[in-house]
């Protein structure tokens, strides 16, 4: 580095930041993984944000006062434009009740929120945000859930429950369904709404625990152990359940299954039960051996029927569900399906677990669903990653797995046979779906079987267990500035000295020196430091001392005393001179002793009655400047000597030998010995004043103690001043030039610790209490900033430095160490103006209008026929540094491969993930039907598709065969486990709408006839067997089902319209009811597929309107039916201006719709506004008419513009 370019300052930008440790209890639950990419965790008070793909720590917020006990990122399921911006919002509640929302990126709170003093049981983000995409629902203790608006922190309402209120878990599939976990049992609430409070007290039902069951009475042998299982049935009952088979609730957790509607698993410390609430009757059972590893936490997946489950020894197992479809080895059906299995499918290693390090909490990237952070109470957060490979022998089937395909399809189009497995982008691309081929085995498609493991990825490590004492380096000057790190020391109880680099806030090394904790560190170079630690005193009250010396490059560390150590007083401090040369061991009970630093000899023990030091400090003044200038002098005599002997030298020759002497030394690489002075006080507060040369020790002047001072506890000297402070609060500031003295109380009691800043002439103080800490200014005598345990802050200071002239560094005992402006005012930093080691991608850090750019600039790529990461070729108008950092962005994208379906996933855009899933699916089997030749109407769903099908977690989107064939599985597993009468009559109605009636005959002939319902199910069955199509018999059940319809029995008056093959109707006064769900479920299992659009185009409309208000919802059913002009206008209408030109294009692409110039046009006028020109006249050159007056106007101002557009040509217009 040339060293014109740097000006002479004496600070290396250093970022306020917080070093984090071992978590609290509190913290247990508060981690989230957001669909912005980034985790969120808890500690103490603070709350760090990790990236997850380089493994650091990006921002540290810290504004709560106590412990944080949830942090929730809020969702990304809405369309991002200018007025909607990519942005990094995350609410954080602590254990006062508090709730502050913040702008992650400037670390600032938008707002905060207090309702009551106690910890906040749990808090959420709606998911549909089609209305507003700030409502934040909280559960305040012990039984109020508030819905909070999150940008402003208004209450919109507030409502009481009976019980006590553990969590909640909303309903993926229904805005309008919540469920409660309180100490008692469940409550279900079906009329949750942001604008008003649920009116009812919601359905209360109680859970047995499984304990009273008898799978836990007797020991049964393993094979027994399915059998026993399934009397764990009626877990789920109406009525309280009587004290005795009540032992305690010990539900861990409650959460509706994201892959598939209605239903929920609940998590016991030895079991998962899978509820199916519609009969509200366990349907599967997960449960662990007594010899396993029981639970602490279930998170479900949504795109594969799978769990990631947490278990105690920090081990995460995924559990994966067997297909329930009977597959055609096994002859007998009724074998085949008992209940839903979850087959153990790939599990990471388990941690060391002590009684401080336990795992916590796991969480799983919503967006890929095959990444795992463990976060575990010691600070570590572990990142594990599955991986899937193509496994070489087929599963053994003894193994009683079945094996795992990969997907026969990605984002609707079809994957070759001998083609290349797809990346693990997410869960989906890595396992196919559970689908039991019907027919021949020879029918099936060649599929990849494929085997999951877990890999650890990355791992974040936090500091050890407080006491900490820290040392940073020797400050930067201009000699040093080449080769200068801000290294922090880091002492620790456990002996280690952890080494931070304070730029980039990450551990440099960390050396294990000594066997005891660290009680103090000295540096004596840029490169070398001397540390201290005292082992437990015997009964003699002997110890033994350690005093190592570390060599930083090389790790090398030597015991400086040799020998010396063993059975004898404790060192109370070690102080290194100024100019590193000597070193003062000061003990307890016993005379100092000083050390040359350089040779490691000692050069003096004093006598045994050498006063008692309570406080010691070496002074800055020396005089090695003037022995250079004397070295000087005699080198250029002795040059004179020797070149004349003749003549007289001035010199005399005594001292021309010393200095030989001296230089034959200093080629030793000795150096000269300087000569230098310390000051100490004894316990009557004398001043003592000691000078060192070489090897010599003279004692000098004493000063008297100062009256108003007690027992002096520390001493600080630079420059001219000198201070002292004193056990009782009283700081002494020496002028040595004015001899003058002033004493200052300061009423905070003991003074621990007293350093000066670094800098010429920088005369700030740093001063440390018990309870706190202050900086004072020696100039003016006057105190500049203070902290104090209590009142701004409520952890405790345990140690203090300075890192940079202006910074502090404090440690404190809730396990952190913080960097902070000279203010000591805890804050969050800025997150651009981080120094990071690794460039991480997340849009989302970019201001709103950069991150638009930045993914119109990515979306541009496959349409402008050439691939490019560098955004300075495009022509593009903006500000520099906003190129720059979108550059950076892209730069850390360089080994992501670029191609339509993955930009939502790198923005993690939850609506555009899902708007693209279903389109690409739909518009692939749409096109492929009509190559088939099969006549496909607008709006029906073409019969003869290829095999793949949209999961099951998209619901009512589904294919119509593929969702039918679902329900009657399921409805065969209900039957399966049906367990009392209600669940009976469930059952057959069930049966009933699908069509099934012999079987739906068994079971109403089951009544008992002691059951008042068994004259009612006996001429029921009858009725459903002799229904005959003649036209009489159909026209009275008709009339019959009309008026139960409108005497409010509707679900009677549907079920005998599905009998006399009117699920058209029926479902049409399911819609007039507002029965819309229930409306579609019946039209996908009954109707033909024009009926069925019908059905749906209806309910579209009724998404649309705005007391509804799910235009989102709408556009993905108007999706399935195929009315894909209908899509692409209404997405131009709600001014999705972006996602209706790619869409149009995608349907262009295909050839199942005709142009929409408009939009085209629209989205040019977009891109145009954001600077990207090109784009802009590529997209308005294809909007036809629409377009010409825009590209006219693009064109005007600069003629040459026009001649290099024709010069490359417009790739997608040339006939390539």
């Amino acid at each position: 580095m040339a060293s014109v370019m740097i000006p002479y300052t004496v600070n290396i930008k250093l970022a306020a930041r917080t070093l984090t440790g071992t978590l609290n209890l509190q913290n247990k639950t508060a981690v989230d993984w957001g669909w912005q990419g980034l985790i969120a965790q808890g500690c103490h008070s603070s709350i760090l944000i990790i990236d997850p793909k380089t493994a650091q720590t990006i921002q540290v917020l810290e504004k709560h006062k106590a412990n944080i006990v949830k942090v929730k990122w809020s969702r990304e399921n809405y369309h991002h434009s200018l007025s909607s911006p990519y942005s990094l919002r995350l609410a954080s509640a602590d254990a006062a009740g508090k709730i502050i929302v913040w702008d992650v990126v400037s670390g600032t709170a938008h707002c905060e929120i207090q309702e009551h003093a106690k910890p906040i049981q749990d808090m959420d983000w709606l998911w549909t945000q089609d209305a507003s995409r700030d409502l934040l629902l909280a559960v305040h203790p012990p039984n109020y859930i508030v819905l909070w608006n999150g940008d402003t922190g208004t209450k919109l309402w507030k409502k009481s429950y009976a019980e006590n209120i553990l969590s909640f878990s909303f309903d993926p599939f229904d805005p309008s369904n919540l469920a409660l976990l309180t100490s008692e049992g469940i409550v279900f609430i079906t009329d949750f709404s942001h604008s008003k409070p649920p009116s009812s007290t919601g359905k209360k039902v109680y859970i047995a625990s499984p304990h009273a069951s008898p799978a836990h009475n007797k020991p049964a042998p393993p094979t027994g152990a399915k059998k026993a299982l399934n009397k764990v049935k009626v877990l789920i009952t109406n009525e309280k359940p009587s004290a005795e088979s009540v032992t305690l609730n010990d539900c861990l957790q409650l959460s509706y299954l994201p892959s598939k509607r209605n239903h929920m698993l609940l998590l016991y410390p030895r079991e998962i039960l899978i509820l199916d609430l519609e009969l509200s009757q366990t349907v599967g059972v997960v449960a662990i051996e007594r010899s396993g590893v029981p639970f602490i936490q279930v998170v479900p997946c949504a795109q594969r029927d799978a769990l990631y489950c947490l278990h105690e020894n920090g081990c995460i197992t995924l559990r994966l569900c067997r297909s329930t479809s009977p597959s055609a080895e096994e002859s007998d059906p009724e074998q085949s399906v008992q209940e839903l299995v979850y087959d153990l499918r790939a599990q990471c290693d388990a941690i060391r677990v002590t009684k401080t390090v336990r795992p916590y909490r796991v969480v799983i990237c919503p967006v890929s669903e095959n990444n795992a952070a463990l976060v575990v109470s010691d600070g570590r957060v572990m990142l594990w990653e599955l991986k899937s490979h193509i496994s070489k022998s087929p599963t053994n089937p003894s193994s009683g797995l079945s094996p795992l395909y990969a997907p026969v399809s990605f984002c609707g189009t079809p994957v070759g046979p001998n083609q290349k497995i797809i990346p693990d982008l997410c869960l989906n691309t890595m396992i196919g779906q559970n689908v039991t081929w019907a027919g021949e085995p020879t029918s099936r498609p060649p599929q990849q079987e494929v085997q999951l493991k877990f890999l650890l990825t990355g791992l974040l490590s936090g500091l050890p267990l407080p006491p900490f004492a820290l040392r940073m380096c020797p400050p930067l000057t201009t000699k040093n500035i080449s080769h200068y790190q801000p290294l922090l020391a880091v002492g620790t109880s456990n002996g280690s000295v952890l080494i931070y680099n304070l730029t980039s806030g990450l551990l440099h090394k960390e050396l294990s020196v000594h066997s005891c904790e660290v009680r103090g560190i000295e540096w004596v170079s840029l490169t070398s430091f001397l540390s201290f630690a005292t082992s437990a005193p015997n009964n003699l009250g002997l110890v033994r001392n350690e005093l190592q010396h570390t060599h930083l490059p090389t790790g090398r560390t030597f015991a400086f005393r040799g020998e010396r150590g063993n059975d004898e007083p404790a060192i109370e401090m070690i102080k290194v001179s100024h100019l590193k040369q000597y070193l003062v061991v000061v003990f307890k009970d016993k005379p100092l002793e000083l050390w040359d630093v350089r040779t490691g000899t000692l050069l003096r023990e004093m006598a045994k009655n050498f006063p008692t030091v309570t406080a010691l400090e070496w002074s800055p003044s020396h005089n090695l400047k003037s022995l250079k200038k004397k070295q000087l002098a005699a080198r250029e005599a002795m040059a004179r000597q020797t070149v004349s002997d003749t003549e007289q030298t001035s010199v005399d020759s005594s001292v021309i030998s010393l200095l030989q002497d001296a230089e034959s030394k200093a080629e030793l690489n000795q150096g000269i010995s300087a000569r230098e002075h310390f000051v100490f006080t004894d316990t009557d507060g004398q001043v003592y004043h000691i000078t060192v040369e070489g090897n010599t020790v003279k004692d000098g002047a004493r000063i008297p103690p100062d009256g108003s001072m007690g027992s002096i506890a520390c001493i600080a000297w630079k420059g001219d001043t000198l201070v002292l402070g004193d056990v009782d609060g009283n700081l002494n500031f020496w002028d040595l030039k004015a001899r003058l003295s002033r004493g200052v109380p300061t009423h905070r009691g003991w003074i621990k610790k007293i350093r000066f800043a670094p800098g010429k002439g920088n005369q700030k103080l740093l001063v440390m209490y018990a309870d706190g800490a202050e900086v004072w200014d020696t100039k003016e005598i006057q105190m500049v900033s203070s902290l104090r345990v209590g009142r701004n802050v409520n952890h405790r200071i345990l140690d203090i430095d300075w890192c940079t002239s202006d910074k502090v560094v404090l440690a404190s005992d809730d396990g952190c160490i913080r960097v902070l402006e000279m203010a000591m005012k805890s804050a969050s930093y800025r997150m651009d103006e981080q120094d990071l080691t690794d460039p991480v991608w997340c849009p989302y850090l970019l201001p709103p209008r950069a991150a638009l750019t930045l993914k119109a600039f990515l979306l541009l790529q496959p349409w402008s026929g050439s691939f490019t990461m560098d955004i300075t070729q495009v022509d593009y108008t903006e500000k520099e540094e906003i190129k720059g950092l979108i550059q950076e962005q892209l730069n850390s994208l360089s080994n992501v491969f670029l191609w339509f379906p993955t930009h939502h996933r790198l923005f993690g855009d939850e609506s555009d993930l899902q708007f693209w899933t279903v389109a690409a699916h739909y518009l692939q089997s749409f096109s492929e039907a009509c190559q088939l030749g099969v006549p496909v109407t607008s709006g029906t769903q073409a019969e003869g598709m290829p095999q793949s099908h949209l999961d099951i977690c998209h619901d009512t989107l589904c294919e119509s065969t593929y969702f039918q064939k679902f329900q009657l599985e399921r409805v065969h597993l209900q039957e399966m486990k049906r367990s009392s009468y209600e669940h009976t009559k469930k059952c057959a109605d069930q049966l009933l709408l699908l069509g099934q009636t012999d079987r739906a005959v068994q079971l109403l002939l089951e009544t008992s006839a002691d059951n008042h319902n068994y004259y009612c199910d006996s001429l029921k069955a009858c009725l459903v067997t002799t229904i005959t199509s003649s036209g009489p018999s159909q026209s009275t059940i008709k009339l019959v089902a009309t008026n139960m319809i409108a005497n409010g029995k509707l679900a009677e008056g549907v079920q005998l319209l599905c009998l006399i093959d009117k699920a058209a109707d029926a479902c049409r006064y399911l819609q007039t009811y507002g029965e819309w769900n229930r409306a579609a479920w019946l039209a996908k299992v009954r109707l033909n597929s024009v009926e069925a659009s019908d059905v749906l185009k209806r309910w579209a409309e009724h998404l649309c309107s705005p007391q509804v208000n799910q235009k989102s919802k709408a556009i993905l059913v108007l999706l399935s039916l195929g009315c894909f002009q209908k899509v692409g206008e209404m997405l131009h209408s709600m001014r999705y201006f972006d996602r209706a030109a790619l869409f149009i294009e995608a349907c262009l692409k295909y050839g199942v719709m005709e142009l929409i110039g408009s939009a085209f046009a629209d989205y040019a006028r977009l891109l145009r506004s954001m600077g990207l020109t090109e784009g802009a006249a590529l997209w308005a050159s294809r909007a036809g008419g629409a377009g010409e007056e825009l590209l006219e106007e693009l064109f005007q101002p600069a003629d040459g513009v026009e001649g290099a557009l024709e010069g490359q040509g417009s790739p997608l217009l040339s006939p390539e």
